[in-house]
């Protein structure tokens, strides 16, 4: 039973989370932030329609993180995790100016991600490298994540968006990072970032309305 239900998963299931709301073609294309990390273990892109311009969305994807405006996902499970997101239902001029070397934080006892790319109204860019800090108690001395967290925007026409989100990792191979990025990490990140891209649309969209 266990062998059928992880078949399941992974040819049918995981193929379908792994592009969630994205067409081919976005699947295919290349983005801001692809040549940070060229080769990756894994890749992930999503997407979703917003019926709201581009100037409703991008206040949004500008004050994400921990201690601004969170990340619009479920802060029930980001706070059994230890993180303190709460996520904002409005609109925050103080946390508009975000520009390319930017911290944000995930969670306030683990190092920041830089924003790496930023141009207004269009790309954020996260880039994370652990192999310039310190071994923690979530990598160990000899292992390694990179990864890029990419959020690009572009107008459908001038009331409807498109966003396209993509997460991609490299990590050194061994059983234990291949159990905990393949089974753990890529079926939790993608149940997070789906309901963030929602938080993302209805709070976009109720803007628009207003």
């Amino acid at each position: 039973m266990g062998a059928v239900a992880f078949a399941a998963y992974w040819h049918w299931l995981r193929p379908w989370h792994l592009r969630w709301g994205a067409t081919e073609a976005e699947v295919r294309r290349a983005l801001p932030g692809d040549e940070l990390l060229p080769n990756p273990k894994f890749s992930a892109t999503h997407a979703i329609t917003i019926h709201a311009p581009v100037a409703e969305v991008w206040p949004w994807l500008a004050q994400i993180g921990q201690g601004r405006g969170g990340f619009y996902s479920y802060t029930w499970i980001e706070n059994l995790l230890g993180c303190d997101i709460h996520n904002a239902d409005r609109v925050h001029p103080e946390w508009q100016n975000l520009k390319a070397g930017n911290p944000i934080l995930l969670h306030p006892k683990i190092p920041p991600v830089p924003a790496a790319i930023v141009e207004p109204g269009r790309v954020i860019v996260l880039h994370g490298e652990t192999r310039q800090r310190p071994p923690s108690n979530l990598v160990k001395p000899g292992d390694y994540v990179t990864t890029t967290w990419t959020f690009y925007i572009e107008p459908v026409d001038e009331h409807i968006t498109r966003l396209i989100e993509r997460f991609r990792s490299d990590y050194n191979s061994t059983p234990r990072n291949a159990f905990f990025y393949r089974v753990i990490l890529e079926p939790g990140s993608f149940i997070m970032e789906r309901k963030m891209l929602l938080g993302i649309k209805a709070r976009a969209e109720g803007a628009a309305k207003r």
